[in-house]
């Protein structure tokens, strides 16, 4: 249930997010961030908030673990929309990699959704976002997120 503990702590994130998914494009915008986390509920909770100074908004993550399933559900909030996105990304981690799914919306149609956290080492982390419009076949990354610990 401590799976997110790693995150605990301040840092420097550089985001690379697809300007038009599932267009086929190949356009991406680079942004920075600056994330802070905690644990909560011994490691079976975590929560985060990011700025994205360049971008004039914030984004914050809750984390929950269910110690009957063994799996984690997340949920976004965004300063953008003003709303906490209450559809979890539900999944759990296999040593350093957690694989996460859900159900999102993309200019009006669902789509599959998911999440790829991998663990480099204390000082790096990466988180990747994916979109699949053919229920799982294929997907496409559209958002990546590169963690490294502040100083």
């Amino acid at each position: 249930m401590n799976d997110f503990d790693f995150l605990a702590g301040t840092w420097d994130v550089v985001n690379r997010r697809l300007l038009k998914p599932l267009t086929g494009s190949d356009e991406w915008d680079e942004f920075p961030g600056r994330s802070v986390a905690t644990r909560h509920f011994d490691g079976a909770a975590s929560f985060d908030e990011i700025a994205f100074p360049t971008k004039g908004r914030h984004g914050l993550t809750v984390r929950v673990y269910n110690p009957g399933t063994r799996l984690w559900s997340i949920y976004w909030g965004s300063s953008a929309s003003g709303t906490l996105d209450t559809r979890p990304m539900v999944g759990g981690f296999t040593g350093n990699r957690g694989e996460f799914h859900g159900e999102e919306t993309h200019e009006g149609r669902p789509v599959r959704c998911r999440f790829v956290w991998t663990v480099v080492d204390e000082q790096r982390a990466r988180w990747e976002q994916a979109f699949s419009a053919d229920d799982g076949q294929t997907w496409e990354t559209n958002w990546t997120m590169d963690f490294t610990r502040a100083s």
